[in-house]
């Protein structure tokens, strides 16, 4: 195959498929049920111009058969007067007049033939155009619902992830929400102990209370080495001291 007849296989098989996508089944029904009432009321109207054909050979022929009643009682009328020459005169013209009226009923005949055959084709083409439509809004009313099934399978389908997006932020809301219950309870019992000092006590407080800190420290140390003195045997003892005092 050459590169043109693969490039034009490719353009067609892309063609179709776009067309394929762009076209809506039920326009298409809806334009061939039109089409088929188009023939309908063609068939029909062929009826009519047949019919009203027919029709006016009818009242033609009609006038004829008249026109031969009245020319026989004239001949009857001329052999009564022994005119028997006037007679034959007004028996040739009803004779020209039978055979225009057997060519007429031959037209008639082919007519009515042609009406029957164009009467039962419009009844056929009536039924298959009915049948049809019935199943022309079968297929629109099952398109239309699988349309709508498939639209709603893609809303499900997009709210599903949508509650899927919702519920991770819900999970990272509420993992930040523990991080900083756990930070506030560290930071209150750290600030409890004093590893870190309470912003809410701060300035010349603060200053007071470290001194006050310092001394209790002191108080401590001399305490504890005034023990190991006497322990010792090297000084009294602070409950000696106490008691003496």
């Amino acid at each position: 195959m050459s590169l043109l007849s693969r490039m034009s296989t490719i353009f067609k098989a892309k063609m179709s498929k776009a067309l394929d996508k762009a076209e809506d089944p039920r326009q298409t029904l809806d334009y061939s049920y039109e089409k088929q009432l188009e023939l309908l009321q063609k068939v029909k109207r062929g009826i009519v111009e047949v019919t009203t054909s027919k029709k006016r050979l009818e009242l033609q022929a009609q006038r004829i058969h008249d026109d031969a009643a009245k020319l026989d009682g004239q001949a009857r009328q001329a052999l009564s007067a022994n005119r028997e020459d006037l007679a034959r005169v007004v028996l040739q013209r009803k004779s020209v007049a039978t055979e225009q009226l057997a060519g007429l009923e031959t037209q008639i005949a082919n007519l009515s033939a042609e009406q029957q055959k164009l009467t039962d084709a419009e009844s056929r083409l009536a039924a298959k155009v009915e049948a049809f439509r019935t199943r022309k809004e079968v297929i629109k009313a099952t398109y239309t619902a699988a349309e709508a099934q498939v639209r709603i399978g893609e809303a499900v389908s997009g709210i599903s992830e949508e509650m899927t997006d919702v519920g991770m932020a819900i999970d990272r809301a509420e993992n930040k929400t523990a991080e900083l219950q756990a930070r506030a309870v560290a930071i209150d019992e750290l600030v409890s102990t004093g590893v870190l000092a309470d912003p809410s006590f701060g300035g010349p407080s603060s200053e007071v209370d470290r001194e006050l800190a310092k001394l209790t420290a002191g108080s401590r140390v001399d305490d504890d080495l005034a023990r190991l003195k006497a322990e010792l045997g090297q000084g009294t003892s602070p409950k000696q001291l106490e008691s003496g005092s």
